[in-house]
């Protein structure tokens, strides 16, 4: 009994260790110096779609416009995020009501951290700097990634993925008021 208190104290101080020094595991994400740029392309059709995605991270993550939202997103607005139902009303309504986001000026230039924006055929990732609190310090923070991914129609968002699970409250984009 006493071994397997021992063997659990040491795997809980591990793990503590662990978290405690995450960020010195590996690098920090480092957004891209100027990240609209990340949004263009060569490719007409791309270029669209990118252009449709900056707009949603722009107008409706960042500065909370969901008056506009049907600029950007389908009507169908397929959602596969766990806390957020399909359909531009019941996406728009998700924001304006359960996440309360309220509109503010659209910055002239994006504040949102981007990394990286790809694009290929119908589909647009953009990946963010995602600063979460260390679970047993949360004075302190690391640096992680957190990605949307939409799929286009006709130059609007039809289709979204994140990684957001049940449990873990509204992702960045919600919060970055």
């Amino acid at each position: 009994m006493k071994r397997t208190l021992a063997l659990a104290a040491a795997a809980a101080l591990m793990m503590t260790s662990a978290l405690a020094h995450a960020q010195a595991l590996s690098d920090p994400v480092v957004a891209a110096p100027d990240p609209e740029a990340l949004f263009t392309s060569k490719d007409p059709t791309l270029n669209r779609n990118k252009q449709a995605a900056l707009g949603i991270v722009k107008i409706l993550l960042e500065a909370g416009h969901w008056e506009r939202a049907s600029e950007f997103l389908t009507r169908k607005y397929i959602q596969h995020n766990p806390v957020a139902a399909s359909g531009l009303d019941a996406v728009t309504h998700y924001f304006v009501d359960v996440a309360k986001v309220q509109p503010k000026p659209i910055p002239a230039k994006m504040q949102t951290k981007v990394v990286a924006v790809q694009a290929e055929g119908d589909y647009v990732t953009v990946s963010y700097v995602r600063e979460m609190k260390l679970p047993n310090d949360p004075t302190k923070t690391y640096t992680t990634t957190w990605f949307d991914m939409w799929r286009f129609v006709d130059g609007k968002a039809d289709e979204h993925w994140d990684p957001m699970v049940l449990g873990a409250g509204p992702g960045p984009a919600a919060s970055r008021q």
